[in-house]
């Protein structure tokens, strides 16, 4: 299961501290949760809303911008929401995952308060608890850059937010019954562009309108690649972008045809049986349906290998930069520790769990960063539980919460190894890191020599081929417990997780905030005496 992709067409606060900031503008927003009949390939089914919309509402921002989401749920189920690629600065509290935040109980409301500082690019927002990601309560979120600060390339006439996933007819809640059992998802039933399969017979409402002659931030036609992830790309043009799970790119698309309607197409690719979603694009007083031929996709995934090879970080833009500790000359910073991180798949106990270094991670019933701040961390988990250099062969797999103590500042090399013959996809919540390489085959210390240790693109999420692995590098400057997980939620939701701890040295401000005023608190801690604030 692999929902969800973005293609964008272009705030801590607790009583007075210093994680609002006074002068920068405020968003807020009130979103109802509820369920709902959605049917993105024609099939009714029960789905989640927000605010009684599928997908939910777009979050359009601007950097440095405090955002103030107040999430009530009405669902009958816990419910939590993650900001997937912002970087939460100093703030693992407002990240919305099940390591740092408890999920909002049935019938109750929870504020998030937040600022997208430093930031510029497309990201988006999805739940993390069950399997509601699969249903629904999923959006876009834009951070825009100010005007003060110019990005490198002219304005569009228009930005547009396309969100492609894949889509179970069988409810999520069936879903999550056939992990429990101990099986995989099999195929999706169909592929969704916005909630929604166009038919292209003239007669539906269009994805987006265009006038002829103008430029749009989105996709289509040929497609400009602007930014990534919240970095600005050397500006490179495709006919087709292999996006892969919980990534996001703007690109710049000029409306140049003949005016008539034309498709956008998204297809799941790497299966054995290909599936195939369409979308309409309508240019203003154009007539005609869109050509029902649809150009024939990339077949080999050696060819999305060469592809992340083209792509550059446009190293002489200005703009937020998404690496605030202002690494450009990253390739000579050394090395403190690496970590490979090698994903198998076995059964426990007759069931199937997917697993990283031989450890398949479960979801204690209280946050791991509540345990830490309430200093009983040890009745919850134990820190660097897995190796850092996994045995070549895995052949047993435990089950328990998996949390990497890491060094403030140390400058970390992770290895992403694939050992199944998946293609994997893994995101770090609370920073960006350094894409520096992709290849086929097993990892070892020579091949730093192929790394790309110039203008890697930052961003916050890399695919792993099958049978293949992936280099990032990055500084853990960014204190707070964060989420390393496979975007392909099943495999995430049966183990392919853990988190990465990063404290304080000299506890203060500077480097973390405390507690906010009004978190959620549950599990041993509930009824515990809230801990005076450890950060001065």
């Amino acid at each position: 299961m692999a929902p969800l992709t973005i293609i964008t067409m272009f705030f801590l606060w607790a009583r007075s501290m210093l994680t609002v900031q006074g002068g920068d503008p405020t968003i807020t927003f009130e979103w109802k949760v509820t369920y709902g009949t959605i049917s993105p390939l024609g099939v009714p089914v029960k789905g989640i809303l927000i605010n009684g919309q599928f997908p939910g509402p777009n979050i359009n921002s601007t950097t440095n911008n405090n955002v103030i989401v107040n999430v009530f749920n009405n669902l009958d189920e816990p419910f939590l929401l993650t900001w997937s690629g912002v970087q939460h600065r100093k703030n693992p509290w407002q990240d919305g995952v099940l390591g740092t935040n408890c999920p909002i109980p049935p019938g109750t409301n929870y504020t998030y308060k937040f600022q997208v500082k430093d930031q510029i690019g497309s990201y988006m927002y999805y739940p993390v608890t069950a399997m509601h990601k699969a249903a629904g309560g999923f959006g876009g979120l834009r951070i825009n850059s100010r005007l003060l600060i110019p990005v490198p390339y002219a304005d569009p006439a228009d930005d547009y937010t396309l969100i492609a996933g894949d889509f179970f007819n069988k409810g999520y809640t069936s879903l999550k019954k056939v992990l429990e059992s101990g099986r995989n998802l099999g195929r999706c039933d169909g592929v969704h562009i916005n909630g929604k399969v166009a038919k292209g017979d003239g007669n539906e409402e269009p994805l987006f309108t265009m006038e002829a002659g103008k430029t749009y931030k989105f996709q289509g036609h040929t497609m400009k690649l602007v930014e990534m992830e919240g970095s600005h790309t050397v500006q490179n043009d495709y006919e087709s972008l292999d996006v892969h799970v919980g990534q996001c790119f703007s690109v710049l698309v000029t409306a140049n045809q003949e005016p008539k309607d034309y498709f956008v197409v998204a297809s799941i690719r790497f299966n054995k049986r290909e599936v195939i979603a369409t979308g309409v694009i309508r240019y203003n007083n154009g007539k005609g349906a869109p050509s029902p031929k649809l150009p024939p996709p990339p077949v080999s995934w050696a060819w999305s290998l060469n592809q992340f090879r083209t792509f550059r970080w446009n190293l002489t833009a200005s703009a937020a930069r998404p690496n605030p500790q202002g690494s450009y000359k990253y390739g000579s910073i050394n090395i403190t520790r690496t970590i490979k991180l090698a994903n198998t798949a076995h059964k426990v106990d007759g069931k199937l769990r997917y697993a990283l270094n031989g450890v398949s991670y479960v979801e204690p019933t209280t946050p791991l960063k509540l345990a830490e701040y309430y200093k009983v961390a040890d009745k919850v988990f134990k820190y660097d539980n897995i190796p850092d250099d996994p045995p070549s062969e895995i052949t047993k797999v435990t089950m328990e919460p998996i949390v990497l103590n890491m060094t403030h500042r140390n400058f970390v090399e992770i290895i992403f190894e694939n050992r199944e013959t998946a293609i994997q996809s893994y995101h770090l919540d609370g920073y960006s890191f350094f894409a520096a390489a992709i290849e086929t085959g097993n990892w070892s210390p020579e091949k730093r020599k192929n790394y790309n240790l110039l203008d890697a693109v930052s961003r916050h999420t890399i695919q792993v081929f099958p049978k293949s692995w992936a280099a990032i590098l990055l500084t853990f400057d960014n204190c707070g417990m964060w989420n390393i997980r496979s975007e392909v939620w099943d495999r995430r939701y049966l183990g392919q997780q853990l988190y990465a701890s990063v404290v304080s040295p000299n506890k203060s401000l500077k480097d973390e905030y405390n507690m906010p005023d009004g978190a959620l608190v549950c599990g041993v801690v509930e009824n515990m005496p809230k801990p005076p604030p450890p950060y001065t």
